[in-house]
């Protein structure tokens, strides 16, 4: 039986590919990813050549049979996310679930790196010993009652958005709560990386006055009880 590489990317500086990653790349027979062209271009930075196919939510079920087969055959296969670690609010995480269920013997192997989430975390200046991780919030159905329960949590909240929504998350938050103390983490790793940190109303005001572009980590305190 083969085995699945779980590989962690760069979430943006392309310096925190790690030692390890670089080495288990050049075993594989083959890495799936989101967009080969984006793998592409990290592997070509590190010198590598390794064969490419690309894996995404919309091809799961047709390509998943032939992945496994490969797997069968005691091919090492790798799994890559357009950037950070595969399966944490991607569609990866479907494929090591099925993986595992139509070839168990399979040896599920993590090579640990960047995450959003944790990055973000470790900076943010909020309360660490325990959070909570919820993904991306409903585009629609749902969104008003997600962030009113992601409000009532009593561990810190860590939640991704994109540039497109990210005033409307603020001011759903503000809704609740307009003095919560919140981190708002832009551009990780990058040129631009930037973290605003006050109540959601004076990040709301430091976001409008910078830029709405690239990605967002939102970090929520908890509800004080007291």
């Amino acid at each position: 039986m083969g085995t699945l590489y779980v590989i962690a990317t760069p979430i943006g500086n392309m310096g925190d590919l790690s030692f390890r990653a670089v080495e288990v790349m050049k075993t594989l027979d083959l890495l799936l990813c989101e967009d080969t062209r984006v793998t592409g271009g990290l592997l070509k930075r590190y010198g590598l050549t390794v064969p490419m196919e690309s894996y995404r939510e919309q091809v799961h079920e047709r390509k998943l049979a032939g992945i496994v087969g490969r797997l069968e055959e005691g091919k090492a296969v790798g799994l890559v996310s357009d950037a950070g670690t595969p399966g944490i609010s991607d569609p990866g995480s479907w494929l090591i679930r099925d993986i595992l269920r139509l070839a168990p013997e399979t040896k599920v192997i993590p090579i640990p790196g960047p995450s959003a989430a944790v990055t973000a975390l470790s900076a943010s200046g909020l309360l660490t010993d325990s959070f909570v991780f919820l993904g991306f919030p409903p585009h629609k159905k749902g969104r008003s009652r997600f962030f009113r329960e992601a409000m009532e949590e009593k561990h810190t909240v860590v939640l991704y958005e994109s540039p497109h929504r990210i005033v409307k998350a603020l001011d759903a938050v503000a809704e609740i709560d307009p003095n919560r103390p919140i981190c708002l983490a832009r551009e990780l790793t990058k040129m631009h990386e930037t973290f605003y940190r006050g109540t959601v109303t004076e990040v709301k005001g430091k976001l409008l006055a910078g830029s709405l572009k690239g990605e967002f980590v939102l970090l929520i305190a908890p509800v004080d009880k007291k």
